[in-house]
């Protein structure tokens, strides 16, 4: 007790504790109760929807964390480190607040280690899929004075560049990723905060693991080489002498040393030439070079020419990865592994479809609006094909297969980035205007990567066009899980179609669309019923409107 009033007494953020008892009861009675740590999300909750003050609640985590209440809930390992915040708001995307994401901070106490009261800032977790992250610049240096609220640094996640904010007041007193900093493991620290600014200098050569690697220095370096001598010595020369009389009849083994027989692999020499000078009949490193240098000279001449040849004709540049490509390739990877796709192909006639785009787009020319383009009509097509056919609007679990009710279309977008699904909610119950209007604004911001969560999270269903803008005729995607289904659409070309009479040709315009497939939620039968009924609004699109 006397060491968490020290606490208190040697912090700024404590010190109004005893106020906020008086003017809180009601709320720290609650997170002061039996089941405290699990009840704190309550009063996170209540700081989400406005009710707790800002800088009251930072009291409340501080004091749920670092003290010994009065109902008797012991916070464990007061003096080395204590988390202060839990999911909060941590930064912004796109110059708004990013809410309730998880940022990695915790509050150091001065001890042995003789620094003053500090703050570690580790790298949040801004996206389900994040592992990791980059810092793209820092907006704040060293020495600097924060405010909560004030941008830090801008943060590379495997979907955006995303904004994050401070949360406590204070001064940056070290940055220990700079900017460029890649590939930094969520809850990796990044920087660190103090109260007073006379304290900035105190951490000049501050390091997070240092004490860590000091305390592991020791350990890790002394046995290995044990065990390597304990290995290798043997190995060598009393394996030699023991096999020498059972080698010497059969005469199939031959030995060498680990250097003689990479040298020997390496200029393709063949072991069972050369009579070895070492211990025992060994092949050594000098038996190889000399008959390199005597007998092998035809080979040795050949090898390097054919290696510098190679690297002669090769010109290649080394492109970093992205983080969304990172995390798309695993995805990818993923899916093509553990879900068993399946891909029915159907034509569908498009004149109709494009007789219908013409009018509409007269009709949003007349009224300022903007076009309205295939893809959307394919996306308004598909949307309805799944109201229609809603077990293909389902996901797979090991207990069970969740199926959908709001129907939301992730519309694929190259970028030179990489590729980015964002998502057009209720696509079903949404006119073409609007779907044609998102589609366009979600597009941009990912060629922009400033796509928000809420732009790329929660579809259930995936449509991807190589047909229109690359005059791809026909492909198959692989489905973006957790998702079952994905629609992969190609160019409408002009084809020579029968007539009424036998002697009768006409021209019409077919469009190729594949659907793939989990054939754990879709059953073949189910899958061509959903292309049955994509195919129908495409071929009567005036189905669409009603």
């Amino acid at each position: 007790m006397a060491y968490a009033s020290h606490i208190i007494n040697n912090s700024k953020k404590l010190r109004n504790v005893a106020g906020l008892l008086q003017h809180e009861h009601a709320v720290l009675a609650r997170c002061f109760s039996i089941d405290a740590v699990s009840r704190r999300d309550d009063l996170l909750k209540l700081r989400c929807h406005g009710y707790v003050p800002v800088e009251r609640e930072r009291v409340f985590n501080s004091a749920i964390n670092s003290t010994v209440s009065s109902f008797g809930v012991l916070r464990k390992n007061l003096s080395t480190t204590t988390r202060i915040t839990g999911n909060t708001v941590v930064g912004s995307l796109s110059n708004k607040a990013f809410a309730c994401s998880q940022v990695h901070s915790r509050r150091g106490f001065a001890s042995d280690s003789g620094l003053p009261p500090h703050q570690e800032i580790g790298m949040p977790s801004l996206s389900p899929t994040m592992t990791e992250g980059n810092i793209a610049r820092w907006l704040k240096k060293e020495g600097d004075k924060i405010s909560p609220g004030e941008v830090l640094c801008e943060v590379e996640t495997d979907k955006a560049t995303v904004e994050m904010e401070c949360m406590e007041e204070g001064y940056l007193a070290k940055i220990l990723k700079g900017d460029g900093s890649k590939e930094i493991k969520v809850g990796e620290v990044i920087a660190i905060t103090v109260e007073d600014e006379e304290d900035i200098g105190k951490f000049e050569n501050y390091s997070p693991s240092a004490s860590d690697a000091g305390a592991a220095a020791p350990k890790e370096p002394s046995p290995p080489p044990p065990k390597q001598e304990a290995v290798e010595k043997p190995v060598s020369s009393p394996e030699s002498k023991i096999s020498k009389p059972s080698a010497a009849p059969t005469g199939d083994r031959i030995f060498a040393s680990p250097l003689a027989r990479k040298l020997a692999e390496d200029n393709n020499v063949p072991l069972s030439s050369i009579k070895g000078t070492g211990p025992d009949g060994s092949i050594v490193k000098a038996d190889i070079e000399e008959y390199l240098a005597t007998r092998g000279k035809e080979v040795s001449a050949k090898a390097p020419k054919t290696k510098d040849v190679t690297a002669a004709d090769l010109d290649y540049v080394d492109i970093p990865h992205s983080q969304i490509r990172k995390v798309t390739a695993s995805r990818l990877l993923f899916s093509k592994q553990t879900i068993p796709h399946y891909y029915l192909t159907v034509d569908a006639c498009v004149d109709k479809l494009m007789c219908l785009r013409s009018q509409l787009n007269s009709i949003q020319e007349a009224s300022g609006g903007k076009r309205i383009s295939v893809n959307d009509l394919v996306i308004k097509a598909a949307a309805l094909a799944l109201r229609k056919v809603p077990r293909c609007n389902s996901s797979w679990t090991d207990e069970y297969i969740r199926q959908y009710n709001n129907v939301n279309i992730n519309v694929a977008v190259q970028t030179d980035n990489g590729l980015y699904v964002p998502v057009v909610r209720d696509a079903d119950k949404k006119g073409l205007s609007t779907i044609s209007e998102e589609v366009k604004q979600l597009a941009q911001k990912a060629k922009e990567n400033s796509l928000k969560p809420e732009d790329y999270e929660g579809g259930t269903f995936t449509v991807s066009n190589l047909g229109g803008p690359f005059g791809i005729k026909q492909f198959c995607a692989i489905i973006n899980p957790p998702q079952s289904g994905i629609l992969a659409v190609g160019s409408a070309e002009k084809r020579v179609v029968p007539g009424v009479g036998p002697d009768e040709y006409k021209f019409a315009s077919f469009m190729s669309v594949t659907l793939s497939c989990d054939h754990r939620v879709i059953d073949g039968a189910i899958g061509a019923e959903w292309l049955k009924a994509f195919k129908g609004y495409i071929e009567n699109p005036e189905t669409m409107l009603l």
